[in-house]
Formats: structure tokens, C-alpha cells, sequence
């Protein structure tokens, strides 16, 4: 298991190094296109406005501090994703090939108002995305066994000592497998969830 001593958010604001953004973008690529794509905007246009997202927050990540009076990472993000959002509705680019300009704009503007249900859906299903796209992420960093015994116990909601017999491990394996793996989550995802 690799082992880190900050999250990735902190690591991006204190030392960032390349293996660091490429983690970020591909935790977020998918994630932001998606909901880009909810715009009705071409595929081409989605991945170009994911791109300026991105790299506005390459530029201005070292600059964030989590304040939980100001709000979350994820109220950060969907914020400048509005706002790139709000500039390509003006752009020429849109004006030509955007039909339903009004409903547009509604989106834009529920999801620009942290009390609005579209942007606590994006919240609700942020957190859940995160959660599978780091799993995805970090597997890699555990043997096939604890990762296992983990998706068991966690993700399938098995009884430990179900999942002890299966794997011929002691019941306390089976918790210090998955507190490791939890513990790794946690580390990976602190302050991106909050």
C-alpha cells in the first residue's frame, strides 16, 4: 500500500507534482463532462469547457482554503464550472448552436444557488461519484484479498464473520483490512468531500 501523509487536496495546494493534476483530472474529467453534457451542449464543447474548468483549477487551487463558513471543495468546483458555463452561454459559439436558450439559463442559474435541489443533487451525487472513481484509484495500491474482503464487508454489506469464513481469515483480519482500506478513502478524499 502507498503510503501518503495528506489528502489530495492538500498535496495540490502545498507541493503539487504531476502525478498529483493528473489524479485531480482524472478524478474530475469525468465528472464535470457529465455534467456539462446535462447542458444539451456537443460532446466537443462539453470536453473544451472541461478543459477550461480544469484548468482554472489548476490555477487557482493553491489559492483555496476550506473555510466551512464559505463552503465546501465541491461548492468551489461547481462554481467555477457555472461560471465557465455562464461565459460560453454568452459566446457566439453557443448563441449558434444552442436551442432552448431559457431553459439553459434556469440550469445555470439552479445550479449557481447552493440551495437550489439541482445543485444539492450535484452534492448528493458528487460525494458518490468521488467515493467510485477513487476506489477505482487506489484498488491498485492493495492486494487482491484485503481489497476484496473490503468490498465484501462495505460495498456488499456482507457480516464479517461471513467474509472471515470465506476467506479463512480471523474476523479481526476481515475489520483491519477494511479499516485500512477506509483509511486510504479518507486520506485520499479529505477536504474534496467534506
Amino acid at each position: 500500500m502507498t503510503e501518503t501523509s495528506a489528502s489530495l487536496l492538500e498535496r495540490l495546494r502545498e507541493r503539487p507534482d504531476p502525478t498529483d493534476w493528473k489524479r485531480f483530472v482524472d478524478l474530475y474529467t469525468p465528472w464535470i463532462r457529465h455534467w456539462l453534457l446535462r447542458q444539451k451542449i456537443r460532446e466537443h464543447d462539453a470536453d473544451d469547457l472541461t478543459q477550461d474548468v480544469l484548468m482554472a483549477a489548476v490555477q487557482e487551487l493553491p489559492k483555496f482554503r476550506y473555510d466551512p463558513a464559505q463552503g465546501k471543495f465541491r461548492n468551489w468546483l461547481r462554481t467555477m464550472t457555472v461560471n465557465r458555463l455562464r461565459a460560453f452561454r454568452k459566446s457566439q459559439r453557443f448563441q449558434a448552436t444552442a436551442a432552448g436558450g431559457s431553459v439553459a439559463a434556469d440550469f445555470i442559474e439552479q445550479l449557481a444557488d447552493p440551495a437550489s435541489d439541482l445543485s444539492r443533487q450535484w452534492d448528493l451525487e458528487h460525494d458518490a461519484y468521488l467515493m467510485r472513481r477513487a476506489m477505482t484509484l487506489i484498488e491498485h495500491e492493495f492486494k487482491p484479498d484485503t481489497w476484496h474482503v473490503f468490498q465484501r464487508v462495505v460495498i456488499e454489506g456482507q457480516p464479517p464473520e461471513r467474509v472471515a469464513a470465506e476467506f479463512g481469515i480471523t474476523r479481526n483480519a476481515v475489520y483491519i483490512a477494511q479499516s485500512r482500506v477506509l483509511s486510504r478513502l479518507r486520506q485520499e478524499l479529505k477536504g474534496l468531500c467534506d
